[in-house]
């Protein structure tokens, strides 16, 4: 998926999702961390992602965030998969009713399928952690990442980004 729209993290947030990646990172296994950060790969909760967004929704999208403001609570870690016998790890974010709301009206916007990962009803919020873990490393990651106890905290949510994967570049709405 080449195209998203994804809420970004405070940076007391960010920073502490940072670190679980740092942690996960030193002791040797998957991390969302990059050796070499281009300052766009972020935690981030994606509001929605698929191959395309057309320019034109770009302006229906900035009205739909101007005056954001809300505060989401990062939950338990979970995990997602198996896919080919890899695992994802990820925080889940607590719904709200104004973050549902919110990522319903962007996926309209951006043209959701019914039965796809962003309509309504099927979205599941969450700021991954670390992906491509194998069944041996889900177990380790959980437990290093254990005392950094980073669910059940706050985060401010006052910026929202668009990503084109293509040309790998983003910018705020």
């Amino acid at each position: 998926m080449a195209q998203s729209v994804e809420l970004l993290l405070d940076p007391a947030s960010e920073a502490r999702v940072h670190q679980e990646w740092a942690a996960l990172h030193e002791a040797g296994l998957p991390s969302e961390l990059r050796p070499h950060p281009d300052g766009s790969h972020r935690p981030h909760l994606t509001l929605f992602a698929g191959s395309a967004i057309r320019s034109e929704t770009d302006a229906a999208l900035s009205l739909a965030v101007a005056e954001l403001r809300m505060c989401v609570q990062l939950g338990t870690l979970m995990v997602f998969g198996p896919s080919r016998q890899r695992w994802i790890l990820v925080h889940a974010v607590v719904p709200t009713y104004a973050l549902l709301e919110l990522q319903q009206h962007v996926a309209k916007l951006c043209g959701a399928d019914d039965s796809a990962t962003f309509a309504a009803g099927r979205w599941t919020p969450h700021i991954t952690v670390a992906r491509r873990l194998g069944s041996a490393d889900v177990g380790a990651a959980l437990e290093i990442l254990g005392p950094l106890r980073v669910s059940n905290e706050l985060a401010l949510i006052t910026r929202c980004r668009r990503w084109d994967g293509t040309a790998r570049r983003s910018w705020l709405l």
